[in-house]
């Protein structure tokens, strides 16, 4: 087992953990989902015993698509040298009204640049929508590829959408407060399928 392990969180505003401003509150704190992984593996590594150190380092841009991230990967990513990095993007993709297929594509050019650099991806679904059922569509289109290329490429997906979903597709309604970005408990919940599908393992080295 190594004794530093060093993840990046790579991705647009989901992965910021930006909130939408409410009554009660008009600025809300931003609530990355890093910041939940990390206590989650704090927790871990206490209950088990493991001394493995573990960073996590959060490359999250506010409204960016992936054009966007596939522009900067080689400086928040590679020159970064992690040994995981976990790819979220694509929402603000399809809300401009991208096609899917051009979205997966960068996905993919990121997913191969990180293995080249002997980093593992740890790949992403897109959540879903509340409040705009013609942008579920997409996102499933979206998923199935994301989901086709890290089998394809031999690597973790993590399920955000099903995690996220109501039993009709739809983001859960205690999870956002727009339909599109996450409450601090929608982040708490990427944070747990995330720790529970990848981080997990990387930490107990198994």
């Amino acid at each position: 087992m190594k004794s530093e392990v060093v993840i990046v969180a790579f991705g647009d505003s989901l992965t910021v953990g930006y909130q939408s401003p409410t009554l009660g509150e008009e600025f809300p704190r931003p609530a990355p989902y890093t910041e939940f992984l990390d206590a989650m593996t704090i927790r871990f590594k206490q209950e088990s015993a493991i001394v493995t150190r573990v960073e996590f380092l959060n490359r999250g841009i506010v409204g960016e698509l992936t054009d966007d991230m596939l522009d900067r990967f080689e400086s928040d990513v590679v020159r970064l040298g992690p040994d995981f990095v976990i790819v979220l993007g694509g929402s603000n993709d399809l809300g401009w009204g991208v096609e899917p297929e051009r979205v997966a594509g960068n996905l993919k050019e990121m997913y191969s640049g990180a293995l080249s650099h002997s980093i593992t991806p740890i790949a992403c679904t897109v959540p879903s929508v509340l409040g705009y059922d013609e942008g579920i569509p997409p996102r499933i289109v979206l998923n199935g590829l994301i989901r086709k290329y890290s089998t394809d490429l031999d690597f973790t997906c993590v399920d955000l959408f099903e995690a996220t979903s109501d039993p009709a597709g739809r983001l859960r309604k205690e999870y956002s407060n727009d339909g599109l970005h996450m409450t601090a408990e929608g982040y708490e919940r990427m944070a747990e399928v995330i720790f529970s599908e990848a981080v997990r393992s990387i930490v107990s080295g198994s």
